[in-house]
């Protein structure tokens, strides 16, 4: 089997792209847990939490623009509104150009909810920050816009 050897550099860039791929999920799972711990009431689906931002953000987002923003099929994140509209977190609104197309809004229980599991994973993050040096904190603090970048530039629509 022939390999092909890697620059310093690009063996650098090999083992943080690991190492990104292993601890960002990780990192996602243990505040996953905290919230199921400490959460008050019956916590939503992570999916169901991460529709809830984004309606929160774009207020009268459709199921179409919802589905593409966070890469799931449109006909499952519909199953998804529908659970909500019954559980009383999401208000379907028709649009009154397009009778067609219904624009998506929290109930106040939803954005109050919302609010909350926010509140949780904050309050833990900095939790876990005060027990990092200044330089350690000052690292992360750095990291945070180029993850951005690199979350859109792993964004399927960069892709093309």
């Amino acid at each position: 089997m022939e390999t092909t050897a890697r620059t310093p550099d690009e063996g650098a860039a090999g083992r943080l792209a690991q190492d990104l791929a292993l601890v960002l999920p990780a990192l996602h799972r243990a505040l996953d847990r905290r919230v199921d711990a400490d959460f008050p009431h019956p916590k939503p689906a992570e999916g169901q939490i991460a529709l809830m931002r984004l309606i929160r953000d774009r207020e009268g987002v459709t199921v179409r623009e919802a589905a593409e923003v966070l890469l799931v099929k449109p006909n499952n994140l519909s199953a998804t509104v529908t659970q909500m509209v019954a559980a009383g977190l999401v208000e379907r609104r028709r649009d009154p150009d397009d009778k067609r197309v219904t624009h998506l809004h929290l109930t106040p229980t939803a954005a109050e909810r919302t609010h909350a599991v926010d509140e949780l994973i904050g309050g833990y993050v900095e939790q876990a920050l005060a027990g990092l040096s200044d330089g350690e904190r000052g690292a992360l603090g750095a990291a945070v816009g180029a993850l951005h970048l690199l979350e859109r530039g792993l964004h399927p629509s960069s892709a093309s």
